[in-house]
């Protein structure tokens, strides 16, 4: 029902920045819904955790560890999530997924359950 691609990944070296975008499709049945939707990372052998989450109303929240370097937004008109990263470090090196979900009376944070998921994008920060 949703269908999520993200874009953007990269290797990079430290100290510098990517965007990255996640292009969102639903179906229209959901047009007016409350949808919360995230950035997430996972290292090889390591559990995915969340990075950013944006709500319906513009509201965001971040990890500490990307808090000031990282920017969560988006574009409803083009249907497209963003996050923009700066000062990049190595321990940022990661598979980026976006997801979303919709809400009704959750709180849009990354500890709530995300439905759906892309396929990720590869990003590698250099030393």
């Amino acid at each position: 029902q949703v269908h999520l691609v993200e874009s953007g990944g990269g290797s990079v070296q430290a100290g510098g920045s990517l965007r990255l975008s996640c292009a969102v499709s639903a179906d229209s049945t959901y047009n007016g819904r409350r949808l919360c939707m995230g950035w997430f990372r996972q290292a090889p052998g390591k559990e995915r955790k969340g990075v950013a989450t944006i709500d319906r109303d513009g509201s965001t929240t971040y990890t500490d560890s990307v808090k000031g370097r990282f920017a969560i937004s988006k574009d409803n008109a083009d249907n497209t999530l963003y996050l923009q990263i700066n000062s990049l470090k190595p321990e940022d090196t990661a598979t980026y997924y976006c997801a979303a979900v919709f809400l009704f009376l959750g709180t849009c944070a990354p500890a709530q359950r995300f439905d759906y998921w892309g396929q990720g994008t590869q990003v590698t920060v250099s030393s």
